[in-house]
């Protein structure tokens, strides 16, 4: 039996006429199951190169099928993540301002026609209720036979939130949580006063240990109650107006103050005192023993390493895409649970179900095409050549085999560094991140050495998730510089040398070189993009960052001197997602002129200014062009030509346009003017 789950939108990925924007939740994604085993998954973001992206996976499910070798008419049955109902409410308050379909299953149907060339039976097209398919995802995988399952997030299927018991390969449901309870909007609703909003929700957990909670702690209880059987309530209409009254409202960009570290350890305090009151009760009127949770808020690693500590549980297990790409894992579950092919009742060892990078063959002619700027050299042994990269202080890219399903760089699309310089950590959050200095790194550790280095509760071996956050042994603190946040924790992930040998090998090389079974690992991409999933996306993250190495299955690759030669020998070409922009804007209080962006969305404030020379050589593009004719056609100064080269690559940085060997024609870029 194959039964496909999806999550996204109901409108394609670079369409704008009608549009749908957010009306369908975010992360889109696709998961394959067979018989109750996942064989494919992946987030539409890692393809079309959307963060979070909100819209109708068509790549997701294009793999899915290709790794199944099947066509979508020959999947039994397919899962949508809300329910029907909750769809065609969302669809009829869009309709007041825009002329879209009311009938989500008919909506659907057309979307697969057109995507797939494929009419697919109406009795085939499921509609699952959203927190179920967050409990089924986190149960179904935990291994455990009974367990409480609690789903937490935002808002969908018109709820916040379900607590249930699982049992066998059923779930009862025991309480459900309003959206006017929202502790995802609750974070969501005061991060807004520290300059963050929605998809930074991790920022600030990143940021609260550096306050403390006391200056705020009791206007914070103004914003919550704790009721009686496990009950709260909260208030997200008094958290504005207290917070305008009592702090500084930080805007985005502006520094931050002990005021907004405080507020954020408030805020984390709030969190988990709610959290642990509604799993006490339950736990205590339940008498279960063992924990499931997923939903966005169990992102929360903190929250999470704390639940872990407390002893309340004996076992705990947070699903790994936790957020709403996990939702199409657990919908493809539902359906394949009904039609009596359960997932096995087995922990899950690890979420390598995305893409392939291909036969070492196609690797090297993939690096080959960028021999102006890349030096290229097979290793036979390529963990131990890059544990010597990293013990020399190289910071690398280590792209390896399938990709994780999920937000966390598991070890094989990941940068790699050295554990032990606190200055590791700044060079990297400058070089290749973009991103707040406070923010820290995770370490991953062999599986057989981690109590070694990190205090792990009784009976705890393997978090191989990166999902919690546990405390750094004291003697070891100084050691692991560059990992150890300021409060003496970290957000850790073991490694099993049977779930992934290639990245186990590595770690050991390292190792056995520096006597320290850790690795720095964050997720490899910059601010501007998801985490990489090809060669070609590795090899442009690579080249625009200050990244010292890449590692590419068995081919250590550095950064070449590139001339304009080589630069000019690259096509070029707008992403699907890109469009250019002449607009009228006040360049100073009391002018207006004319100037030229490009845009990576469909408003305004997702546009980057760039040149009027730069302007007029994009619109000349057809598809792709190569930069040498471009740059020919259009100036003979010399200096003019390597300003434009560098304006071009800033862009590039930023994912404003693609540099890429040349290949064939890839369709039209669209010009438009506006006033």
């Amino acid at each position: 039996m194959l039964c496909l789950g999806v999550s996204g939108g109901l409108d394609r990925i670079y369409e704008s006429t009608p549009e749908l924007p957010n009306t369908f939740l975010h992360d889109g994604a696709a998961v394959l199951v067979q018989d109750g085993r996942v064989i494919a998954a992946v987030e539409e973001e890692r393809l079309n190169r959307v963060k979070h992206s909100n819209k109708f996976p068509s790549n997701s499910i294009r793999y899915c099928l290709s790794t199944a070798g099947v066509e979508l008419g020959e999947l039994d049955r397919i899962a949508f993540y809300a329910t029907e109902a909750y769809c065609n409410t969302m669809l009829e308050r869009l309709s007041v301002s825009q002329p879209v379909p009311l009938d989500a299953r008919l909506l659907l149907r057309q979307l697969l026609a057109r995507e797939f060339g494929a009419e697919i039976d109406p009795s085939r097209l499921s509609f699952v209720n959203h927190h179920e398919a967050h409990s089924v995802s986190a149960f179904a995988m935990s291994g455990f036979e009974q367990s409480l399952v609690f789903a937490v997030d935002g808002g969908g299927d018109f709820l916040s939130g379900l607590l249930a018991v699982g049992s066998g390969t059923e779930i009862a449901q025991l309480a459900s949580f309003p959206e006017y309870n929202s502790l995802g909007l609750f974070y969501l609703e005061t991060i807004r006063y520290l300059g963050y909003g929605l998809f930074d929700e991790y920022k600030v957990m990143g940021l609260a240990p550096y306050g403390d909670p006391a200056p705020y702690r009791e206007l914070f209880a103004q914003f919550y109650e704790l009721l009686e059987n496990g009950g709260y309530r909260v208030h997200r209409d008094r958290i504005g107006p207290a917070l305008v009254r009592n702090i500084e409202v930080r805007r985005k960009g502006m520094p931050f103050t002990q005021q907004h570290r405080d507020v954020s350890a408030s805020l984390q305090e709030a969190l988990e005192r709610i959290v642990f009151h509604i799993l006490r009760h339950h736990r205590e009127a339940t008498g279960i023993t063992r924990l499931c949770l997923a939903g966005g808020v169990a992102h929360n690693c903190t929250l999470n390493g704390k639940l872990l500590y407390s002893g309340l549980f004996d076992d705990i297990f947070v699903q790994p895409a936790a957020h709403d790409a996990g939702c199409a894992l657990g919908a493809a579950l539902m359906l394949s649970n009904e039609l009596g092919r359960p997932a096995p009742r087995e922990r899950l060892p690890d979420v390598y179900w995305g893409p392939d990078l291909g036969n070492e063959q196609a690797l090297e002619h993939e690096l080959n095409a960028w021999s102006g700027h890349l030096d290229i050299q097979r290793s036979e042994d390529i963990a131990s050549s890059a544990a010597d990269w990293m013990a020399n202080g190289d910071v690398i890219g280590w792209v390896q085999g399938r990709s994780e399903f999920g937000p966390r760089a598991l070890g094989n699309r990941s940068i790699l560094a050295d554990p032990r310089p606190a200055e590791n950590k700044d060079r990297i959050n400058a070089m290749v991140k973009k991103r707040e200095g406070y923010r820290p790194f995770a370490p991953s550790v062999l599986e057989e050495d981690a109590s070694e280095f990190f205090e792990l509760p009784d009976g705890t071996r393997q978090l191989p998730f990166m999902n919690f956050v546990v405390r750094v042994r004291e003697t070891k603190r100084t050691v692991l510089g560059a990992i150890t946040h300021v409060d003496g924790t970290a957000r850790l992930q073991t490694v099993s040398r049977k779930a992934n040998p290639t990245y186990w090998d590595v770690i050991n090389a390292f190792k056995r070189r520096t006597g320290i079974p850790v690795l720095l690992n964050t997720s490899f991409n910059n601010n501007a993009e998801p985490i990489v999933e090809s060669v070609a996306d590795a090899i442009t993250t690579f080249l625009t960052t200050d990244l010292d190495g890449l590692v590419v299955g068995p081919f250590l690759v550095r950064k070449r001197p590139a001339s304009l030669q080589d630069w000019s020998a690259l096509g070029v070409s707008l992403p699907p997602y890109a469009s250019l922009h002449r607009v009228r804007s006040h360049t100073a209080p009391d002018r207006q002129e004319t100037v030229c962006e490009i845009r990576t969305g469909h408003s305004a404030r997702d546009g980057m200014r760039i040149s009027h020379e730069l302007f007029e050589i994009l619109m000349r593009i057809e598809g792709e062009a190569s930069l040498g004719w471009l740059i020919d056609a259009t100036m003979q100064d010399q200096a003019k030509r390597e300003d434009l080269v560098r304006e071009l690559r800033l862009v590039w940085e930023l994912r404003g346009v693609r540099l890429h060997p040349p290949r064939a024609a890839c369709g039209c870029n669209k010009v438009q003017s506006e006033t």
